[in-house]
């Protein structure tokens, strides 16, 4: 098997590929491929990061970002209350081997004063009466004839949501291609001591648990199971390509850990935010569209934010998200949108759009300080937009009971409208 090498934002690869085996690259979208000509293919890291193995050829895109950087996002975006120094991670410079050793070091020290059990709810075929009987299904299936009696009980045990997500978490580092000898050992030491445990079926959903005082000392290790079971492993066959490894789309990850941040920071400012709250641009209902974050005051659309997690670019912001902007303000009314890219060569820029009324706001947030830093800029950021919203004194005056207001809406092509609030 052949190994490529690529970094994000980083410059494509040359390198010698039969034609199916570039094709079948480009098919599974891992990283961008082109067809040079002459058994030659350029080949290019997109926004994801980590480790697939493609049609004989095993990729490994190492992220611009600092990998605990990385597991700081994405634990972020599940739980608020992540620090930075939650987690240990081994001094690599690949997502795979730091975040498989992360997880089998928290799972070790989660197990080691022996498996959490609980309390599962069975239904079983038994000769003697344990728990209830089901008298329906003993009636319907059985016709009434005594023995065997159908019955429903709590069992106390360790095949629970638990320790069935840390199973599932091991078998699947083990065919992640990258994982080190040393940990693949200690995955498989997890898995055999976790041998009682249902194993988790492939396309099936996964267990469903409730963080506690009694399972506390699991927390984190579950959380680690959670990120690398949930929506970022690579183990399917999209379409015709067969796929092994482990990617994390940043794109998604920035998306997911902004709107997060975005979402605590408006708590001190009152109203209520709505992640992908969707929307209509026509009149008919017929083009949707979905903003990442929208923040409500007083019921109404006060901001709209998109998060933009862009690879360098030479020439700045790309357009296309200039225009998607202009789209959700112009059907929200709002004469503010707010674009918030992961720092780039590009420095924040303001444009307003000729004959619209409205503004484009272009924040950049550096996901190069620290956890703490990068919660202070998204804060400001927050503070910003606010200062912004009410600055325009069209929101705080709508629903203002007791006296008639009248709330000029942004844009010349709509008309003031007077606004009687009920006493």
């Amino acid at each position: 098997m052949s190994h490529l090498r690529l970094t994000e934002g980083g410059a494509p690869v040359v390198m010698q590929l039969a034609d199916e085996v570039g094709e079948t690259l480009v098919r599974s979208q891992v990283a961008a491929a082109h067809r040079l000509g002459g058994g030659q293919w350029e080949v290019a890291a997109t926004s994801k990061v980590g480790v697939a193995a493609v049609a004989g050829v095993t990729i490994w895109i190492r992220p611009k970002v600092d990998i605990r950087r990385i597991l700081f996002l994405l634990g972020y975006a599940k739980n608020p209350g992540w620090r930075d120094d939650t987690v240990e991670l081994a001094p690599v410079a690949d997502l795979v081997p730091a975040l498989a050793q992360a997880f089998v070091d928290q799972a070790e020290r989660a197990i080691e004063r022996g498996l959490l059990q609980g309390y599962v709810e069975t239904n079983d075929s038994l000769t003697v009466l344990r728990g209830r009987l089901r008298e329906q299904d003993q009636l319907r299936q059985r016709f009434g004839i005594a023995l065997p009696l159908l019955v429903r009980f709590d069992d106390h045990t360790v095949d629970i949501a638990e320790n069935q997500l840390i199973r599932a978490a091991a078998e699947l580092l083990l065919r992640v291609p990258g994982v080190t000898a040393r940990t693949r050992g200690r995955l498989r030491g997890l898995r055999q001591v976790l041998a009682d445990v249902t194993p988790h079926v492939r396309g099936t959903p996964l267990p469903r648990w409730s963080p506690t005082r009694l399972n506390g000392r699991y927390h984190v290790a579950i959380w680690l199971a959670e990120l690398i079971l949930h929506g970022n492993a690579v183990d399917h066959a999209p379409g015709d390509v067969r796929l092994g490894g482990f990617l994390v789309d940043m794109a998604k990850v920035y998306e997911d850990f902004l709107t997060a941040a975005l979402v605590e920071a408006f708590r001190s400012h009152g109203g209520r935010c709505r992640a992908q709250d969707r929307h209509h641009l026509d009149v008919n209902d017929r083009i949707a569209m979905k903003p990442d974050l929208v923040w409500y005051l007083d019921g109404r659309p006060a901001a709209v934010i998109d998060a933009k997690y862009k690879a360098e670019k030479p020439a700045g912001f790309p357009d296309a998200d200039l225009y998607q902007m202009l789209a959700y303000c112009t059907a929200l009314e709002l004469p503010d949108g707010h674009l918030v890219y992961a720092k780039g060569n590009a420095a924040e820029v303001t444009h307003e759009v000729r004959h619209a009324g409205v503004t484009i706001h272009a924040h950049t947030v550096d996901l190069s300080r620290s956890p703490a830093d990068l919660l202070g800029q998204v804060a400001d950021l927050a503070g910003r937009i606010g200062a912004t919203t009410r600055s325009q004194g069209l929101v705080d005056s709508w629903f203002d009971p007791g006296k008639p207001s009248v709330a000029l809406t942004p844009g010349p092509w709509r008309q003031a409208r007077t606004r009687l609030a009920l006493l």
